[in-house]
């Protein structure tokens, strides 16, 4: 008798891309709230200040420490309920068969928790780069990959609702 393994029932190639963006995620919070400042109103963490030749421009919304808590808290709660509910699933009785359908819709609903947030992330994010006057090569170049980053957690959290709807057509899918 072989013990059951989480990693035996959820769909490997999209939880990779999952965790990918997670820490996609982690790392523009992080440059987020380094970067934040005060907004018009005194309210920290809540815009982007950039001093330019022509004078200093305030951009705002800017998802620094006041929108960032809030998003990781929500990250590590359904990450750990996610883990959670997986080891459950793997662990009752019960068809393989059933048992991976649960497993993929769980990676799924997982996957809106990670993608919905990077996707307002970098979208925000990619609206001020492209507000600031003063941008040059950098700024092309963050731009770049903030558009990347909006683009395919997009195309992903598409992908993840409809892994969580419907986890049955992917699992008879799979070869």
């Amino acid at each position: 008798m072989t013990p059951r393994l989480i990693r035996d029932y959820v769909p490997r190639s999209l939880t990779a891309a999952l965790a990918a963006q997670a820490i996609a995620l982690l790392v523009l919070l992080i440059v987020a709230a380094m970067t934040a400042s005060a907004d018009t109103d005194g309210r920290p963490g809540r815009a982007l200040s950039v001093t330019c030749p022509a004078g200093t421009h305030l951009f705002s919304p800017w998802p620094g420490p006041y929108y960032a808590w809030p998003t990781l808290g929500g990250l590590a709660l359904g990450t750990v309920a996610c883990a959670l509910l997986l080891r459950r699933v793997t662990a009752r009785s019960g068809d393989d068969d059933q048992r991976r359908i649960n497993a993929w819709a769980a990676v799924g609903a997982w996957g809106v928790l990670v993608s919905a947030p990077l996707f307002a992330v970098s979208l925000t994010m990619g609206l001020v780069v492209l507000s600031v006057p003063c941008g040059g090569a950098m700024t092309d170049v963050a731009l770049s990959g903030l558009v990347v980053a909006a683009v395919t957690s997009a195309l992903t959290a598409g992908h993840c609702l409809g892994v969580l709807l419907l986890p049955q057509a992917y699992v008879k899918a799979r070869p």
